[in-house]
């Protein structure tokens, strides 16, 4: 009786494992999709070409990601202190997205593309912002063409309860008028950390 307790229970690890285990796609399917959607924060990636250069790795939350197509997502980007994504995507395009599980079914999301920045006033920025929940403080929109899609575990990724969104940024940025903003822009989001130049340094 324990013998086959003990079968049936390796049996279970197995299959769970092999269906979580890395696993690679071309278009994000249903399930992809709503796993994405139950996300509460995912994880923004670039690096320039000079292998001395920064890598970039920002934590992103609110309702801010969307998905657009089986090959096409993108985010809201808000006023922030770095801009360095734009900075990298100027300069190569490559942007990877992650989302992974808090929660105890145990699983990780990656998206790799080509990265497309889109300004306000723009004929992109008419076509994709209509999607998004746009602030005053939006920057800009971060939009992704999907080349690769992969799965893996998320063993190691431990469970966090979901509390709530921080308002600090909201407060921030209500206490700036337009100028305000733009002003803090052009001080802090015109290059990334190794001088690169972003499409809002390019703008002017």
């Amino acid at each position: 009786m324990l013998r086959l307790l003990f079968h049936s229970y390796l049996v279970l690890i197995i299959n769970l494992i092999v269906r979580t285990m890395g696993k690679f796609f071309n278009t994000l399917s249903l399930q992809h999709k709503s796993f994405i959607e139950k996300q509460k924060m995912y994880f923004v990636a670039t690096a320039p070409l000079e292998t001395t250069g920064h890598i970039n790795l920002s934590p992103k939350g609110f309702d801010s990601f969307r998905i657009l197509g089986d090959t096409k997502v993108g985010y809201m980007d808000m006023t922030g202190s770095g801009n360095e994504t734009s900075a990298h995507i100027l300069e190569n395009q490559r942007l990877t997205f992650m989302f992974c599980s808090f929660d105890k079914q145990p699983l990780i999301l990656r998206l790799y593309g080509k990265g497309e920045v889109v300004l306000p006033n723009t004929e992109a920025w008419e076509e994709w912002s209509p999607h998004f929940n746009i602030l005053p403080s939006t920057r800009q929109l971060i939009m992704m063409s999907v080349d690769l899609i992969q799965t893996s575990c998320g063993f190691g990724v431990p469970t966090f309860e979901f509390i709530e969104d921080k308002d600090i940024h909201f407060k921030w940025a209500g206490d700036k008028d337009a100028q305000a903003l733009q002003n803090y822009k052009k001080e802090k989001n015109w290059e990334s950390l190794d001088g690169l130049p972003t499409h809002l340094s390019k703008e002017e």
